[in-house]
C-alpha cells in the first residue's frame, strides 16, 4: 500500500545588499544541517499559506510569496519500507529592506541559527541535492531578470445560489453557506501572495467572496462593472484596459470575477505579455467556485512573458 505524502511548503527568501542576491538558509541543530526554511502543512491550510507561515515561524521574516520555484520530492526516513515520501513546495520571497529591518529570529529548539548568504556560498553550505535543485531554479529567474515580480490574482467568485433559484437580477445573487466556507477559506491563500489591491466585479456574489480577504489583508474593496458578467453578455466589458492598468501598475492585485469572464481575462493577459496560451493558462482560465489562479510578471519587463503559472 502506497504512503499518502507528507506535504510541506518553504521559501527561498531573498534580497540585495550591496548589489548582490544573498539566500536565506537555516541551521537545525538537532540535524546539524543547513537548509532553506519550510514546513508541513498544518490541517485545513493552504500551501501558499503553510510557506508564508513557515517563514514566519522559522526565522521571523514577514513574506509574501513571488514567483513559484516548484517542488522537491524525497523520502522521510521513518524506519519502515525505506521511508515515507515527503514533498515540498517553494516560491521565490523578496525580502525587502524595511522587512528584513523589521525580522526578529529568536533560536529555538528546531532552528539555531541563520544566514545570508551569497548564491555560491549557499551552493558550498547547503547540506541537501534538494534544496540545491531550488538555488539553481531561483538562479535561472536571476539570468533571465525575473526574480523580481509581481502577480495577477484571478479569483472566481465562490458557490452562489444558482440562477434558476433566485427571482431577483442575476448580479443580486448571494453565496450559498458552502460560498461562504469558500471564500473564507481561499483569503489566507490569496493572502499569502501580499496584493497591494482588490478589485471585485459589481456583482454581489464576487463582493462577498473578497470580504474576508478584505478583512484579512486591511485593503478595500473597489467594484467595477469592466470584469463583471452582465457587461460580459451584453459585450461591454473592458477587460483589456483593465488587464493593461494592472500590468501598467507592476503591484499585485486581485481581481475578482465569474466563469465566463475568466478565460477573456487570462487570454488578455497572455496577449499583453506575450506569452503563448499553453496549458497551463488554459487550465487556469478553468477555475471552479472558489478557486484562484496566480499569474506571475516580471517586476523588470512585464512583456518578457508570464514568469509563472499555479492554481489553487
Amino acid at each position: 500500500m502506497t504512503e499518502v505524502p507528507v506535504l510541506a511548503a518553504g521559501a527561498l527568501c531573498w534580497r540585495i545588499e550591496n548589489g548582490k542576491a544573498r539566500i536565506l538558509v537555516v541551521h537545525r541543530q538537532r540535524r546539524n544541517d543547513i537548509s532553506l526554511p519550510k514546513g508541513k502543512v498544518d490541517p485545513g491550510e493552504s500551501l501558499p499559506q503553510t510557506a508564508v507561515r513557515e517563514i514566519e515561524e522559522e526565522t521571523g521574516v514577514d513574506i509574501s510569496l513571488g514567483a513559484p520555484l516548484g517542488t522537491t520530492e524525497y523520502l522521510v526516513q521513518n524506519g519502515r519500507n525505506g521511508g515515507r515520501p515527503k514533498i515540498v513546495h517553494y516560491w521565490a520571497a523578496h525580502v525587502d529592506d524595511e522587512a528584513h529591518a523589521n525580522s526578529r529570529f529568536e533560536s529555538n529548539d528546531e532552528i539555531s541559527d541563520l544566514d545570508w548568504l551569497s548564491i555560491a556560498q549557499a551552493k558550498e553550505r547547503l547540506t541537501y541535492p534538494h534544496d540545491l535543485d531550488i538555488l539553481n531554479r531561483f538562479e535561472d529567474l536571476r539570468r533571465k531578470g525575473a526574480e523580481s515580480t509581481f502577480a495577477l490574482i484571478i479569483l472566481r467568485h465562490a458557490k452562489a445560489v444558482p440562477p434558476g433559484d433566485w427571482d431577483g437580477p442575476d448580479a443580486t445573487r448571494p453565496l450559498l453557506h458552502r460560498g461562504l466556507e469558500q471564500s473564507v477559506g481561499a483569503a489566507p491563500g490569496v493572502a499569502a501572495f501580499g496584493p497591494k489591491k482588490i478589485i471585485s466585479s459589481t456583482a454581489a456574489r464576487c463582493v462577498a467572496t473578497v470580504e474576508p480577504l478584505a478583512k484579512v489583508t486591511g485593503l478595500e474593496i473597489k467594484q467595477t462593472t469592466a470584469i463583471s458578467q452582465d457587461a460580459h453578455e451584453r459585450g461591454v466589458a473592458r477587460v483589456e484596459d483593465v488587464v493593461a492598468k494592472r500590468i501598467e501598475k507592476r503591484k499585485t492585485v486581485v481581481l475578482c470575477s465569474h466563469g465566463p469572464v475568466i478565460p477573456e481575462l487570462i487570454a488578455e493577459i497572455a496577449a499583453q505579455t506575450g506569452t503563448r496560451v499553453d496549458s497551463r493558462l488554459r487550465s487556469a482560465a478553468m477555475l471552479s467556485t472558489g478557486q484562484f489562479a496566480v499569474l506571475h510578471l516580471s517586476t523588470e519587463n512585464p512583456s518578457t512573458g508570464i514568469v509563472g503559472v499555479e492554481t489553487h
